[in-house]
């Protein structure tokens, strides 16, 4: 079964996902994720990106996966070089993703609801704009795996709202709510819940409707050049994720039966 699809109509790329429990990154939804980057052209005048999960946007990286082939590779003899080299070629690839979108000639939009978690929060974070309906939580809880955001989020976030939120989301694993997330400025538009999905067509519609080469000249002037903590970020989570303590973290989620594992502990969120 496909992780996502795609629609072109009108200028607008509209990108479904629907993979697993709650769109969770892995090696198969990293290949389709790929495939639409790839199609980048000039028939695209902007994008949404938008989820089919009740639970939300996106949770992240799949854990259960990264733990399972990190096990194996261990089982076999590899080295803990040789399991950072490994890791660090699956962030190129999903970094060469975020980059393609936080690089587009075009407006891209995201639309969240509910669930906004480590990596479904860096794919929203590379986007130009975020609706977000009001069921919609974001957090980065990693740090309670021993590890820190890999797919550009910290250098994003930072970019986006500054070091003091940034900090505050990060240090704490907490999750910050949708109305006080379009308080600070991350999301652009703060709608009824149901209403995400619509309210970004409508925006990405209106981005079509202004000369490309103008777009263009607009996202060059605001997207500032971050490719120095991209590498910063890779380097410093594949020296975390050999460590036994993220060996020991990986373990008890993948073993967490519960239905929403990645939620940041209890007693913090705004």
């Amino acid at each position: 079964m496909p992780e996502l699809t795609t629609k072109l109509e009108d200028g607008v790329l509209d990108v479904l996902l629907h993979g697993g429990a709650a769109n969770e990154i892995g090696l198969a939804m990293l290949g389709e994720l790929e495939s639409v980057v790839r199609s980048f052209d000039s028939r695209v005048r902007a994008m949404v990106i938008r989820s089919e999960s009740r639970r939300g946007f996106c949770a992240g990286a799949d854990l259960r996966e990264l733990h399972a082939r990190n096990a194996t590779r261990r089982s076999e003899g590899a080295s803990d070089a040789q399991r950072s080299s490994e890791v660090r070629a699956f962030l190129d690839r999903i970094h060469g993703v975020m980059n393609a979108i936080d690089e587009a000639p075009f407006t891209t939009v995201a639309a969240v609801h509910g669930v906004v978690f480590g990596g479904g929060f860096e794919l929203a974070l590379a986007c130009d704009l975020i609706v977000a309906d009001k069921s919609a939580r974001f957090a980065f809880p990693e740090l309670r795996l021993g590890i820190i955001p890999c797919f550009g989020g910290l250098p994003r976030l930072r970019r986006a709202l500054g070091t003091s939120v940034t900090n505050d989301l990060v240090l704490t694993g907490r999750s910050l709510g949708a109305a006080r997330a379009h308080e600070l400025g991350l999301v652009s538009q703060l709608v009824g819940e149901g209403q995400a999905a619509d309210v970004a067509r409508r925006v990405a519609v209106q981005a079509t409707r202004f000369d490309p080469r103008a777009t263009r000249a607009a996202l060059d002037f605001v997207r500032t050049d971050i490719s120095a903590e991209l590498e910063r970020e890779k380097d410093l989570f594949c020296e975390l994720f050999v460590s036994p303590v993220v060996d020991a973290a990986l373990a008890r989620f993948a073993s967490d039966a519960s239905a929403m594992p990645y939620l940041p502990a209890s007693g913090g969120a705004a």
